[in-house]
């Protein structure tokens, strides 16, 4: 029979930090501490905090113990790839696509620019709100062409775009540009979000790109500032000066 123990285990520290009983960067209690608590190898208690810090709980330091992370807020990974359902989806948390705007029509000068259209091609303009636990805390506002996407419908929009682009159409998104900047609210901020009485956002841009490098689909997403961390992996490399030098000293 599978001990899932460590699954009890998991789901009872993940409660407890999400509660607050174990403050964000606060020491959960040891190992030792924690299989004595629940009557369990430490084996079982390592395997539970793995889980917790594959998740996004805690963060485990050598020597020092596992630190409780602030989960208020959600890591929303910068160099990536990612759909609101997925992230919604590893959170855990209740999650819903409301869809306030589905049309078909012909881009602007500034839309034609932006998806790199030079015909008449017409695009698609969906506005959504993106809600977690009963609160609004994105705006998406999408362009995307109709030439590689010809129909669209509210129910696909209320799922997930890249969802139907991968499965349904047997598009393969390849890579995203992205820009990043802090706004003031708009009036649709202000009309789609609980914006908690802020009065900025997070701005992220999109020009998504597919496989063969065309680009498909232009975003712009509006993140409300106290419920996103925007993370990424930068690993450093010796500049080419550096490696020379070292190159002819010998080293």
């Amino acid at each position: 029979m599978v001990n899932n123990k460590f699954l009890v285990i998991y789901g009872d520290l993940a409660e407890k930090i999400q509660s607050g009983r174990f403050p964000a960067y606060s020491l959960l209690p040891s190992e030792h501490e924690l299989a004595a608590r629940y009557g369990v190898s430490r084996e079982t208690i390592r395997k539970a905090l793995n889980m917790l810090a594959q998740d996004g709980y805690i963060q485990k330091v050598r020597g020092k113990g596992s630190i409780v992370l602030d989960v208020a807020r959600f890591n929303f990974p910068v160099s990536g790839l990612v759909s609101f359902k997925e992230l919604a989806e590893r959170s855990g948390k209740k999650w819903k696509t409301i869809v306030y705007e589905l049309i078909l029509q012909k881009p602007d000068h500034l839309m034609k620019n932006l998806l790199q259209i030079t015909g008449n091609e017409d695009v698609w303009k969906v506005v959504r709100s993106r809600e977690l636990d009963g609160e609004r805390i994105i705006l998406d506002i999408d362009f995307i062409k109709r030439s590689r996407v010809p129909t669209l419908t509210k129910e696909i929009c209320e799922n997930s775009l890249y969802e139907y682009f991968e499965n349904d159409l047997g598009l393969v998104i390849s890579f995203a540009k992205k820009e990043i900047t802090v706004e003031e609210v708009t009036a649709a901020d202000r009309a789609y979000l609980d914006l908690k009485g802020t009065d900025h956002v997070v701005v992220v841009k999109n020009f998504v790109h597919l496989d063969d490098a065309t680009l498909i689909q232009y975003t712009e997403s509006r993140h409300r500032l106290d419920k996103f961390r925007f993370v990424d992996f930068a690993r450093r490399q010796k500049s080419v000066n550096g490696l020379l030098a070292g190159v002819r000293s010998g080293k």
